[in-house]
């Protein structure tokens, strides 16, 4: 009776472990040929957390306020607004700290020490010949400029001539017993235009800084010269001639008024000389003659020039910005 019992219980016991585990097991063959059972769980089947519970986080909207912050991250240019991805505006101002620092304080280029844009030019002048061993001749004159910009002008000049016999012509004549034929210069006068194309500056001993620059000048006028007879008992004749002039110059700033100027300038005119026919026969005696008769040549007069400048009015100011 005990033994079947036992069988009786036994069948109906593995039939429900047949129904119940069938859908959630499978079983795998172990390494020893028997069956092994495992149990996967069912995600479904797991229950969900309550709210407020371990696995749920909750968020309250008034605590947004109170959050702190993020920090915000360096730029690249030290916080100054300049970097290279955003436009510069000439107007903005830099933060810097307390005080604010505009974009116009900012000095580029260093503002000229003088100028000469309207203002007058007043310069007398000495000079001297340079290329004449026969005849020198030292000029005494000046100019009046006016400075249209700082580097354009235009002005008119004027200078008287002194003659002064070179020792050739006194050797000439000693030793081939012939005078020669030479003029001499009475005056020039002239209108003149300037330009400056260059300006620079230098040190002096390493404590001063002295500001210089070249111009360059042309123009056009009269010269007049006065035939020197080879025989005194003639009468000299004069010519009035056309004389454009060139030449280059380097002034010098002492201050805002004064400046010291040299330079070199030719004046080129055609000249008419003395005859060498005159007094042969009393041929061309009178200086009416002479003057008819005489002898042309190109000259170029290149002469030396030095000058001391006064500017009116003696000082000036800007009016535009750096």
């Amino acid at each position: 009776m005990i033994c079947m019992r036992k069988l009786a219980l036994g069948a109906p016991l593995s039939a429900l472990l047949a129904i119940g585990w069938a859908p959630v097991g499978s079983a795998q063959p172990a390494d020893d040929g028997d069956p092994v059972l495992t149990i996967e769980p069912d995600e479904a089947a797991q229950p969900e957390p309550e709210p407020g519970g371990e696995g749920e986080m909750t968020f309250d909207v008034n605590d947004a306020a109170s959050a702190p912050e993020p920090e915000p991250e360096p730029e690249p240019d030290g916080g100054l607004g300049l970097s290279s991805d955003k436009p510069v505006d000439g107007n903005a101002k830099l933060d810097l700290g307390e005080s604010r620092v505009s974009w116009e304080d900012i000095l580029v280029v260093v503002r000229k020490p003088f100028l000469k844009v309207r203002r007058i030019e007043l310069l007398p002048q000495v000079g001297i010949t340079m290329n004449d061993a026969i005849i020198r001749h030292f000029q005494l004159g000046g100019q009046i400029n006016y400075y249209m910009t700082d580097v354009l002008a235009v002005g008119v000049e004027g200078s008287l001539f002194q003659k002064d016999l070179r020792e050739p012509f006194d050797v000439v004549a000693r030793q081939d017993r012939r005078l020669p034929t030479v003029n001499k210069y009475n005056w020039e006068a002239a209108l003149n235009f300037h330009y400056v194309p260059i300006y620079g500056k230098f040190a002096v001993l390493d404590n001063h800084i002295l500001h210089w620059e070249t111009f360059f000048t042309a123009g056009v006028g009269m010269t007049e010269t006065e035939v020197v007879p080879r025989d005194p008992a003639y009468e000299p004749f004069k010519n009035h001639l056309i004389t454009p002039n060139v030449g280059a110059s380097m002034r010098f700033f002492l201050n805002k008024w004064l400046t010291v100027s040299v330079g070199i300038r030719d004046y080129i005119f055609i000249d008419k000389f003395e005859s060498q026919k005159r007094g042969i026969k009393n041929m061309e005696v009178t200086a009416e003659e002479a003057k008819e008769g005489a002898d042309s040549s190109l000259i170029n007069n290149v002469m030396f020039q030095a000058g001391l400048s006064i500017w009116l009015p003696m000082s000036f100011e800007y009016t535009t910005f750096r």
